[in-house]
């Protein structure tokens, strides 16, 4: 089965369809899915439903796609550095799921497992709590949260061989593996393409098996900010 693909465009070729949910990698800045989050904005794609932890900025990751208004609704932890996520928000032209980051990931994960819920006790006695099953254990309470089954995920790795085995660099491994294994078709890009058997099985982070499509390309490294030091001076 062919999974290197030529470009965002042919990769994600029959995948996409007006409102879907797509699940999609990355942390802050770090191990965004931009190629082909350019891609589902050249594609037109609208009312798309996403679950990541971020929006990324104004004109990079998510944001792009929020600035075309295709998206309808965020699952997400973290929702700063983007203006117009905020903006659309308050004005009520998006719809926002807040999740904690662990009850994410996990829920991204029990989905990549198969599983429909789990319980847990992040957010018990908050507004994250509302509307939810709640159900003591030992005495504690917990509340349950669903398993993400998404149609799409869009992740980027590091490396990839030709069947799909990917290695992450540091904390692009944060959302990007549980994101990868959660969607009913997984589309990963990645810095670069290794031949099969090159990469050590001890250091892969996700098998190929949850990945369908690859494509390979060149990516922006930005820097969410920069902090520096004053020089001392010495008297």
């Amino acid at each position: 089965m062919k999974k290197v693909y030529g470009s965002a465009a042919q990769a994600l070729d029959g995948l996409l369809h007006d409102g879907m949910l797509i699940a999609a990698g990355g942390f802050g800045l770090c191990g965004i899915p931009e190629l082909l989050l350019r891609g589902i904005k050249e594609a037109g794609t609208k009312d798309l439903t996403f679950a990541s932890n971020n929006a990324g900025v104004d004109d990079f990751g998510i944001g792009i796609l929020l600035q075309t208004r295709q998206v309808k609704k965020m699952i997400s932890s973290y929702v700063g550095e983007n203006a117009e996520f905020m903006r659309q928000y308050l004005s009520g032209e998006l719809e926002l799921e807040f999740n904690p980051q662990g009850t994410l990931a996990e829920r991204m994960r029990a989905g990549g497992a198969g599983i429909p819920g789990f319980y847990t006790k992040t957010g018990v006695g908050t507004v994250i709590a509302e509307g939810k099953e709640h159900k003591d254990f030992n005495g504690e309470t917990y509340i349950l949260e669903h398993g993400l089954f998404a149609d799409l995920s869009i992740v980027k790795a590091w490396k990839a061989d030709a069947t799909g085995n990917l290695v992450f660099r540091k904390t692009a491994r944060n959302f990007n593996p549980p994101a990868a294994m959660c969607g009913r078709v997984c589309v990963v890009e990645v810095e670069e393409i290794v031949p099969v058997g090159a990469l050590d099985p001890d250091h892969i982070h996700v098998p190929g098996i949850y990945v369908h499509r690859i494509i390979q390309g060149d990516h922006e490294k930005r820097i969410e900010k920069t902090t520096v030091r004053k020089k001392e001076t010495t008297p």
